[in-house]
């Protein structure tokens, strides 16, 4: 399960390989009640399409968890603070081994995994930004100690506000919704994603400056990891990324251009798994072992 600030995506896979998948997008918030009601009736959606019983379930989330499972913060949903994550998924699966981590740590994972490599660094561009950190084919900094918020890099020290309060972090200029933003600042009106992707086909100069701006912002923080921990390639995913031609593309220009002689390469590779890396990365934590 991959809960995101936008949608929830659903898979379930049998014993026999068989997938059955779901998505819904949230409602309107009014509280975690509801949320959690709308979730349950997702999870039991999914459950009456298949014919086997559930043997674990792996959750990836973008919230801040802390160590006994309750919600630091969401900047996506902000309502979440305080909400017992725990003990809720416990009451959505009785009986059945459930593990939830971050879903940019698991998207990561799973891009690793997808691409047989032991050393990558995934940055996902959606309603956030999630990241993560794979060496020697493990997480980094591990579970125990956190996420890995690539997100939120700083960037720009005079840069927008982020919704986590700070200024300049890489979400704040890089995400859908900060460049939907940067986009209707320049048009002077509300841009929707349509708009953007259809002006971008166009060549419109708005949308083209609009986006060169998010994805030299990415460029500058896949160079700053990629001279910290020298991965085999930097993968760039999320529904936002996903969902515009050519994407990876104008960041793979961008840091070209902050190439260092004598610095560590910057492999940038479009996410093989689309959108779907913190899915598929929630499917590998379900299967571990222990």
């Amino acid at each position: 399960m991959d809960i995101g600030g936008t949608k929830v995506a659903l898979k379930a896979v049998g014993p026999a390989g068989e997938v059955c998948e779901t998505v819904f997008r949230w409602p309107s918030f009014e509280g975690t009640r509801q949320d959690l009601a709308a979730l349950a009736a997702c999870v039991s959606e999914l459950r009456d399409k298949g014919t086997y019983d559930l043997e674990a379930v792996g959750v990836a989330i973008p919230a801040t968890v802390n160590r006994t499972g309750t919600v630091v913060t969401w900047p996506g949903r902000p309502g979440w603070a305080g909400f017992d994550l725990a003990d809720s998924l416990d009451g959505l699966f009785p009986g059945i081994s459930v593990r939830y981590a971050d879903d940019g740590d698991l998207a990561a994972l799973a891009e690793a995994h997808e691409a047989g490599v032991r050393d990558l660094v995934h940055l996902g561009v959606g309603t956030g930004i999630g990241g993560g950190i794979v060496l020697d084919g493990r997480l980094c900094p591990g579970s125990a100690r956190g996420s890995c918020e690539t997100g939120h890099m700083i960037v720009d020290r005079d840069g927008p506000e982020c919704d986590c309060g700070r200024h300049g972090c890489l979400q704040a200029v890089a995400s859908g919704p900060a460049t939907l933003r940067r986009a209707a600042t320049l048009r002077g009106r509300d841009v929707s994603f349509t708009e953007l992707r259809t002006a971008l086909a166009q060549e419109r100069s708005w949308a083209v400056d609009t986006l060169e701006e998010s994805c030299a912002a990415l460029a500058a923080a896949a160079t700053s990891l990629a001279e910290l921990v020298h991965p085999d390639r930097i993968t760039v995913g999320g529904g936002f990324a996903a969902g515009l031609p050519g994407f990876v593309e104008r960041v793979r220009r961008h840091a070209r251009r902050l190439a260092r002689p004598g610095g560590a390469p910057v492999v940038l590779a479009d996410a093989a798994l689309g959108g779907l890396s913190s899915l598929q990365g929630a499917l590998l934590l379900a299967r571990m072992p222990g």
